[in-house]
């Protein structure tokens, strides 16, 4: 980058950095951002086909979710990156509808390239799709209907539409029905508001079985095992007491050393740890709990003193499951065993060790209240199961957002279509150059329809007109019957989806665009190893391996 000054270039930026400005720049991250969409693009809906990603260290993961794929995906365009940033945030806010907001992030990026070679300045065009995507929040407000918490079945179609395409689908219809029961379980009311905390539904993967074997435990599983071989296996009406201090006699805090010249002096020295830890023993034992989980570690002398005394002990019990454990069952967690009070216990039905897969774990179930469960998904091998935990994620968080926002809307395409006509309509009441821009707004918004009738095998332009026609016709929950490659009421079907999961792919798809259209000049600095600069564009300005 260089001045001229009284013929003198004057260089600003050093040797080897990269610059590219105006219109190059712009097309460069628009190219980059539409080979990500692309790439998740086939996923789309519950023909989707599904992605194999092989890590550099061999390690295989086999997915239709949009957000895993870009999440595995090694993806070094700073543009490129912005489009995984999208994925994220909807996988993080709603769980499902990765593929949707990256596609339509993809598909308006395309269009505004579109209007910038017809000469429409940027601004002009990011202010024409804000409008549009104003307009189209404001449409999917109105276009939504209430749900309400009593409303199983629908809650239930809904952890269906989220789990369609995907691993578990073979037994959508029972896993559907355990993600609502969890979801409807820990649910919270607060100032006529349902708050729902997913972290309180603890999803467990165990490879062996089917999928069918997956149930709802009212409590935790703890991946871990008994200590003991001589505690007891199975504790019915279980008073839990749950440790987050060791069972162990510490070591001192300080450097001390202590300096032993006899054998009397060592075993007076020995006996004192073995007494101090059968005290500890004595204060757990007289405090009258049955079951002991310690977040850290139990020494093998006190573990033989517990199993004496018939208590159940798992140690190094991870901090997260701990606090499920606490709302589940009711306990408080202590962090010394003189605190120990009945009032503390948690309550279980019953607590028992269990073989699953080749590997012990530990199940406390039948809890009276729990405001934390667990569901333990199961399938015949490590991918399946990977794959059935990620549909069951998207199902519970599904769920979960529908009851909190309390509206949803018909899928397969047909609110896309609705929109879409909508904004057309407006875009003629607003003229100028933003009128173009809202246009092809609406335009995009159409992608999803579009691929989900690309997906049946049929003419996808047969199967848009027809719904174009429906939809002008007043028929505004008719969307692509995939199945069939043709049309069908959608709301009929039970295809339903959460409102925040169209809300938040559009309110980030039309932020992501905003933000690459803005960039008018892309300076990569020089890579320290000589080679290509962390830009992730070639000298030549290829997309190199991405594609």
């Amino acid at each position: 980058m260089a001045g001229q000054l009284a013929g003198q270039p004057i260089f600003i930026l050093p040797e080897g950095t990269l610059r590219n400005t105006g219109r190059d720049a712009q097309s460069r991250n628009i190219a980059a951002a539409k080979v990500v969409a692309e790439s998740v693009r086939t996923t789309l809906g519950p023909k989707g086909m599904d992605k194999m990603l092989v890590d550099s260290i061999g390690d295989v993961t086999i997915t239709n979710d949009g957000a895993t794929i870009l999440g595995e995906m090694d993806i070094e365009h700073p543009a490129a990156k912005m489009i995984v940033e999208v994925s994220k945030t909807q996988e993080d806010e709603v769980g499902d509808g990765t593929t949707t907001a990256v596609v339509i992030t993809g598909e308006l990026l395309k269009k505004a390239e579109q209007l910038i070679e017809e000469g429409i300045h940027p601004t002009m065009i990011i202010r024409g799709f804000r409008m549009a995507k104003n307009k189209a929040l404001e449409a999917l407000e109105s276009y939504a209907d209430d749900i309400s918490i009593e409303n199983a079945r629908d809650l239930e179609k809904i952890a269906m539409t989220a789990m369609t395409g995907k691993g578990g689908e073979s037994a959508k219809e029972s896993l559907a029905k355990i993600a609502v029961e969890a979801v409807k379980i820990v649910a919270e009311k607060k100032d006529g508001k349902i708050i729902i905390d997913k972290d309180n539904i603890k999803i467990e993967k165990k490879q062996g079985g089917s999928i069918e074997d997956a149930e709802l435990i009212r409590g935790i599983v703890i991946d871990k095992e008994v200590v003991h071989p001589n505690m007891p296996k199975t504790v019915k009406s279980a008073k839990i007491a749950l440790l987050d201090c060791a069972l162990e006699v510490k070591d001192t805090e300080t450097n001390a050393e202590i300096r032993i010249t006899s054998p009397d002096q060592l075993q007076a020295f020995l006996d004192q740890e073995s007494k101090m830890l059968k005290d500890m023993v004595k204060k757990v034992v007289a405090s009258g709990c049955n079951v002991v989980l310690c977040q850290k570690g139990i020494d093998d002398l006190a573990q033989h003193y517990l199993a004496k005394e018939g208590i159940m002990a798992a140690r190094r019990v991870k901090k997260s499951d701990m606090e499920k454990l606490a709302r589940a069952t009711g306990g408080k967690i202590a962090s010394s065993v003189d605190e120990l009070a009945k009032d503390d216990f948690g309550f279980a039905g019953i607590v028992e060790e269990r073989k699953i897969a080749g590997e012990q774990m530990i199940f406390v179930r039948e809890c009276k209240e729990p405001k934390a469960v667990s569901i333990l998904v199961r399938g015949g091998t490590e991918h399946v199961v990977e794959e059935v935990k990620r549909a069951m994620d998207d199902a519970v968080l599904g769920v979960a957002v529908a009851l909190e926002v309390g509206k949803v809307v018909s899928g397969g395409g047909a609110v896309e279509i609705e929109i879409s006509r909508l904004l057309k309509e407006y875009a003629e009441t607003v003229g100028g150059r933003e009128q173009l821009a809202i246009t092809s707004f609406a335009e995009a918004v159409e992608i999803v329809p579009r691929t989900l009738a690309e997906s049946t095998g049929k003419d996808p332009i047969d199967i848009l007109v027809s719904l174009r026609t429906l939809h002008e016709k007043g028929n505004k929950n008719h969307g692509v019957d995939v199945f069939n490659g043709g049309t069908m009421d959608m709301k009929e079907a039970g295809v339903i989806e959460p409102l925040k999961i169209k809300t938040q792919a559009l309110k980030s798809a039309s932020e992501a665009t905003e933000m690459i259209l803005r960039i008018d000049d892309v300076i990569t600095a020089k890579s320290s190893g000589g080679g290509m600069p962390p830009g992730g564009m070639p000298p030549g300005g290829d997309m190199g391996d991405m594609e």
